[in-house]
């Protein structure tokens, strides 16, 4: 048996920037073209007029300030409000692929390590541009990896099950290295049109080099357990599937086929089982609350985090214990608490204890206890 650790991250930005401003701009303008154009309906009960968002309504209801988007322009168009990519010739590298390897390759040069000492690539994302052949295996072709590779879909927790899996390999010697990349192009599956929802996400592309510890050429993170659970809910949901064009009304412009959720459900029933999540498995590793140095959690909404923090700790948690980044980054789905940890662990000393957690639909929930080496 091997001891798997973290010895590399990565983080793929987008450049496009739309700050609550912007995005408010975009949706009330599409409002009011909406409310125009179904005045009739709307004055006979038959359709229901939409509200303006505001952003003074984002900022209190998730503590989000801006997201990173891959396009800009078509997300931001009032008749449109979804983004626009070219359509890219089989022959080509997909746009998960191409951000994916971005961020890959960072956490390849942070970790000291080349493509080609890779024998695992795991993308695990909430959605996938296709449905075969594998994300995963077309970035292990990008980066010139040998071995083998699979896509992971456990929505927003995918890449604390991912980690689990590629940790579990490394400890048992299957494989030797193995890359966890999460591409996350949440513009695609949002409803932008959809007051309550449509500042949520940000597109982003994260990685993490694992490998065993006995191979680290430098400072790295111990993968001490891991512990993941799932409990199935359909307060987030997206219905979109490959059996759409089956269906009588399948290809129509429905609002199940994009993200769905009823917010304050979740709210209420995600929270305690991530905290009972984290404290169980603290328990079971002996570990106290007041021995974890950071957590790195999901970034969904600042008012979850700061539940789950308080609960965790028994305390209102101290600056830099827990850091945000959806204020700048909005949520991006499973990349959100890599991206935490990505850019908020290199500060920590050796011995220092942290927990990297994700979660969301499903219910599923996942978290990494690691150890700074």
């Amino acid at each position: 048996m091997y001891t798997p650790a973290i010895t590399g991250s990565g983080v793929f930005t987008p450049s496009n920037v739309i700050t609550n401003e912007e995005l408010v701009e975009s949706f009330n303008a599409h409002v009011d073209l909406f409310n125009v154009e179904n005045a009739e309906a709307i004055a006979a009960g038959d359709v229901t007029a939409k509200e303006h968002s505001s952003a003074e309504f984002i900022f209190k209801a998730s503590g989000i300030e801006q997201r990173y988007v891959l396009d800009k322009e078509g997300v931001l168009d009032p008749k449109r409000m979804y983004p626009h990519f070219r359509q890219r010739s089989d022959d080509e590298p997909g746009i998960m692929t191409e951000i994916a390897l971005d961020a890959c390759h960072k956490a390849l040069a942070a970790a000291g390590r080349t493509g080609e000492e890779v024998d695992l690539v795991i993308c695990a994302a909430s959605n996938m541009e296709r449905a075969y052949p594998a994300v995963a295996i077309e970035i292990q072709q990008g980066l010139g990896a040998g071995g083998f590779g699979f896509d992971m879909n456990v929505a927003c927790s995918s890449a604390t099950f991912g980690i689990q899996a590629a940790a579990d390999m490394v400890r048992s010697g299957s494989i030797r290295c193995a890359i966890v990349v999460n591409p996350e192009i949440t513009s695609g599956h949002l409803e932008w049109r959809d007051r309550d929802c449509h500042f949520i996400f940000g597109d982003v592309a994260t990685a993490v080099v694992i490998e065993r510890a006995e191979d680290a050429k430098g400072d790295h993170f111990i993968v001490h357990s891991t512990r993941c659970a799932t409990q199935f809910s359909n307060n987030i949901r997206n219905n979109n599937g490959f059996l759409r064009r089956t269906r009588p009304d399948g290809v129509a412009d429905r609002r199940d086929m994009q993200f769905m959720q009823n917010g304050r459900k979740v709210f209420k029933e995600v929270v305690p089982m991530v905290s009972a999540h984290i404290l169980a498995h603290m328990e079971e590793e002996g570990r106290s609350s007041d021995q974890l140095s950071r957590m790195w959690l999901h970034q969904a909404n600042k008012g979850m985090n700061d539940f789950i923090g308080k609960k965790v700790l028994g305390r209102v948690p101290e600056k830099g214990e827990q850091p945000n980044i959806l204020q700048d980054y909005a949520n991006t789905s499973s990349a959100g608490s890599i991206i935490a940890f990505s850019k908020y662990s290199d500060d920590m000393a050796k011995g220092d204890i942290g927990l990297i957690c994700s979660f969301g639909a499903g219910y599923s929930v996942g978290s990494v206890i690691v150890e700074k080496a």
